[in-house]
């Protein structure tokens, strides 16, 4: 297939310009897919703020198979396809047919981006309701803690706490199915298990450190992605909990209480997967759960066409516009 097609290429920090380059080949292993939808995602956000010219950003694709090589089994031309590779801000990216997912007709484009939903299946699958009906936290509701507030809805957890510095963002926790929304000064000081909170503790084994246990909640997910958030996130945890790291922290180093978090033997789990072949899975799994209904996280995403990324990472920074997430037409 011959030809030329738009891509967009960072200027500079937070400057991109959109370029023609020639449409390209494929080998007999891969598929052609045409994008229709790359989705923003914020740990990209950095990399847009310090750009060099040149620079390629975009890893969430959708969009349809427009020619496929002749050992490729398992799709057709046509079929609209997401998954993981091939860089994303362009009008046609190549893929192999191993990191893709079919996407069933029920679903829209924008609901159907799979790379961040993969990603939010995995972190959730990190922590695994023990006993259903246990009470789980989410410190960060943006795009990523609203979807795992909904997983762990679907999951079997029960009582949802949402932690945000907004309240739009908490009242979107609600749709999502958080049970109670905090600000930050808010919380109940039930929820808070730090050394103020718990006073003295005894250590002499004499007694049974019921105090240690009365505080906090035993599952916290962070999503937040700032240094506050992290700290915060782990005064909620409770003595011998688990702390998810879900946010991105790729800002600057993170201080941490490591005094705290060390007496309370809490098991700290970071969230982010690294497994190419085993999120290619869980991007196929994805859309069986949306299709299906299990996992009810759509109607999030918002559209914008490609000259307007500058800008919109500008929202996506600020929080504007009711931002939640959004997906760049191609």
């Amino acid at each position: 297939m011959n030809g030329m097609m738009k891509q967009m290429v960072m200027a500079g920090p937070k400057k991109s310009k959109i370029i023609e380059v020639p449409i390209p080949d494929i080998t007999e292993d891969e598929m052609l897919v045409r994008v229709t939808l790359t989705g923003m995602c914020h740990s990209e956000w950095c990399p847009w703020a310090m750009a060099k010219e040149g620079d390629l950003l975009g890893h969430e694709s959708i969009g349809v198979v427009e020619k496929i090589g002749a050992n490729v089994t398992g799709f057709q031309v046509g079929d609209r396809v997401t998954g993981l590779g091939g860089g994303a801000y362009r009008e046609y990216i190549v893929v192999e047919p191993k990191k893709m997912a079919h996407v069933p007709d029920s679903l829209k484009d924008e609901d159907a981006i799979s790379e961040p939903l993969a990603c939010l299946l995995s972190a959730a699958m990190k922590l695994p309701v023990e006993t259903l009906g246990d009470a789980v936290a989410v410190v960060g509701c943006g795009y990523m803690g609203l979807g795992a507030i909904s997983l762990f809805k679907a999951m079997g957890y029960g009582d949802i706490i949402a932690v945000d510095k907004r309240p739009e963002a908490l009242e979107n926790a609600k749709r999502f199915g958080a049970t109670e929304i905090y600000l930050p000064e808010e919380i109940p000081a039930r929820y808070i298990s730090d050394f103020e909170s718990m006073g003295y503790v005894d250590l002499t084994r004499n007694g049974d450190n019921h105090e240690l246990f009365a505080l906090g909640i035993p599952t916290v997910m962070e999503f937040a992605g700032t240094e506050e958030g992290l700290q915060l996130a782990g005064r909620l945890v409770k003595a011998h909990g688990r702390l998810g790291i879900g946010g991105y922290h790729n800002d600057g180093m993170r201080s941490i209480d490591y005094k705290l978090w060390n007496f309370k033997a809490i098991t700290t789990i970071n969230c982010h997967e690294r497994r190419i072949d085993y999120e290619a899975g869980l991007c196929k799994r994805c859309m069986e759960l949306l299709d299906k209904g299990i996992w009810k996280f759509t109607g999030v995403t918002k559209i914008y066409d490609m000259k307007d990324f500058d800008e919109v990472s500008g929202m996506m920074e600020k929080h504007a516009d009711g931002f939640i997430k959004a997906a760049i037409r191609c």
